[in-house]
C-alpha cells in the first residue's frame, strides 16, 4: 500500500513569520504566506490523482492506496486558518502538536485543539519538546516525548491519541519502536517516499517536505504522483541524511548559521533541507 503525504508547517500573512509556531530562519523556510499556500491548494485540487485527499486515523491501513494526505507540523496558531482553507475544498488535514508549547504565544490553545478535532481533522503528537535530534535521544527521553505528549492530547481531546509525526526530520527505527510502545499506531516521518512501512505494529508514512521556493506547479506534480520532483527530493534527502549522520550537532549549528545568513535559498527548495 502506498500514499503520498505532504509536509507543511505554518501559513502566515505575508512577512509575519513570527506570528505562528517556532521562530528563526531555519523555521521560517517552512512557513508559507497565505496567498502562496492558497495557490498550492488550488494546484492540488486541479491535479489528476489516483486517490482522494483524506486522513488516516487510529486504524492503520484504513487509507486507500494512492491517497493524498496533508500534514502540518509544530502546532502553530495558524492551524485554525489552515483548517478553514482545507474545509473550503471539503478536505481534512493532520495537525501535529508539540505539547510543551500548548497555550504559549503563537501556538494553539487547548480549546483550539479541541475545535480542530471536532471539525474532523486528525490531531496528533509532534513530541513534547521538539528535540533537535529525536533519533539521538536516550531511551528514557524518547519514552517521555511520546508517552507524555500522547497523554496530554488524550486528556484534551477526550479520545485516545494514536497518530504522531517525528520532529526535525531525525528518524530512526528506534524512534518508531518507542512510538509504538507508547500506543502510537501511525507515525509520519520526513522520508520522501510513498511506501508505508510497519515497525513494531506501527505504520510509518513518509512525507514530501514543502518549503519556501517550492512552486504550486511542483506541488501539483507531486500530488499527481509524477516521479521527477519526488526523485529529486529523495536523492537530496538521502545525501542530507549522510551529512546529518557524519556532522552530528555540527550539522545543526551550520544549518542555523546558513539560514540566518540566507533564509531562502531557492537552489535547495523542495528538497526538504
Amino acid at each position: 500500500m502506498k500514499a503520498i503525504s505532504l509536509l507543511y508547517h505554518d501559513v502566515v500573512m505575508p512577512g509575519h513569520f513570527d506570528s505562528s509556531g517556532f521562530t528563526g530562519g531555519d523555521a521560517d523556510i517552512y512557513k508559507f504566506a497565505r496567498p502562496e499556500f492558497e495557490r498550492h491548494l488550488e494546484a492540488i485540487a486541479q491535479a489528476p490523482r489516483r486517490g482522494e485527499v483524506t486522513v488516516v486515523n487510529s486504524v492503520p491501513g484504513k487509507v486507500a492506496s494512492g491517497s493524498l494526505l496533508l500534514t502540518f507540523d509544530d502546532g502553530g496558531v495558524t492551524a485554525m486558518s489552515i483548517a478553514a482553507l482545507l474545509e473550503s475544498y471539503g478536505w481534512r488535514g493532520h495537525f501535529f502538536i508539540t505539547t510543551d508549547y500548548i497555550g504559549k504565544p503563537a501556538f494553539l490553545s487547548k480549546d483550539q485543539i479541541r475545535e480542530l478535532y471536532a471539525r474532523g481533522h486528525v490531531v496528533g503528537s509532534h513530541s513534547c519538546s521538539h528535540p533537535a535530534r529525536m533519533s539521538r535521544c536516550p531511551p528514557e527521553q524518547l519514552q517521555r516525548e511520546w508517552l507524555e505528549s500522547t497523554r496530554a492530547l488524550t486528556e484534551i481531546l477526550g479520545a485516545t491519541s494514536t497518530v504522531a509525526s517525528v520532529p526535525g526530520g531525525y528518524y530512526a527505527r528506534r524512534v518508531a519502536i518507542a512510538a509504538a510502545a507508547a500506543g502510537i499506531e501511525v507515525l509520519f516521518n520526513s522520508e520522501p517516499t510513498t511506501r508505508i512501512k510497519q515497525v513494531a505494529g506501527c505504520r510509518v508514512f513518509g512525507r514530501y517536505s514543502i518549503r519556501q521556493g517550492v512552486s504550486a506547479n511542483t506541488v501539483g506534480t507531486i500530488a499527481s504522483g509524477n516521479w521527477p520532483p519526488r526523485v529529486r527530493q529523495y536523492l537530496y534527502w538521502n545525501s542530507k541524511k549522510i551529512a546529518k549522520r557524519l556532522g552530528g550537532s555540527c550539522y545543526l549549528t551550520l544549518r542555523k548559521w546558513a539560514f540566518r545568513k540566507d533564509p531562502i535559498d531557492d537552489r535547495s527548495a523542495g528538497s526538504g533541507l
